[in-house]
């Protein structure tokens, strides 16, 4: 019984290591805008970078998401990535081919102050909300 036990963890370890920790698959239906953004500053800090994926019409969001990024000077592009899917259409029965990117983003020198000015502030409107 105990060598069952062990196989099963051991598989679960296995099958948890494919996924990257520090990747974010964008959705542009699924979730809004800022909740990705918010998403990506929080992986940086644990990872020091970012991989944000996309299939299809969410692409523009992933890049929408990479430019607020850094355009406010939280990260910096270290590569992006093209390529075509083999997705199977459910209704048709064949395969289709859908655009994707990868957008790998790192921590800027600048990061560190600007997540903290960023919790200065919002600790500031908290406590002006509370008065």
């Amino acid at each position: 019984m105990e060598e069952i036990t062990d196989g099963v963890s051991n598989i679960a370890i296995a099958g948890g290591d494919s996924q990257k920790k520090n990747r974010i698959q964008v959705s542009n239906t699924k979730k809004p805008l800022f909740f990705y953004v918010n998403l990506a500053k929080r992986y940086m800090q644990q990872h020091n970078e970012v991989e944000l994926s996309a299939l299809g019409m969410a692409i523009s969001t992933v890049v929408s998401i990479a430019e607020i990024l850094k355009n406010n000077g939280f990260a910096v592009e270290k590569k992006i990535t093209t390529s075509t899917v083999e997705i199977r259409d459910e209704s048709r029965g064949r395969p289709i081919s859908k655009a994707k990117i990868e957008i790998v983003l790192g921590k800027t020198e600048k990061f560190d102050e600007l997540m903290a000015a960023a919790a200065e502030e919002r600790a500031a409107a908290d406590g002006e909300e509370q008065s």
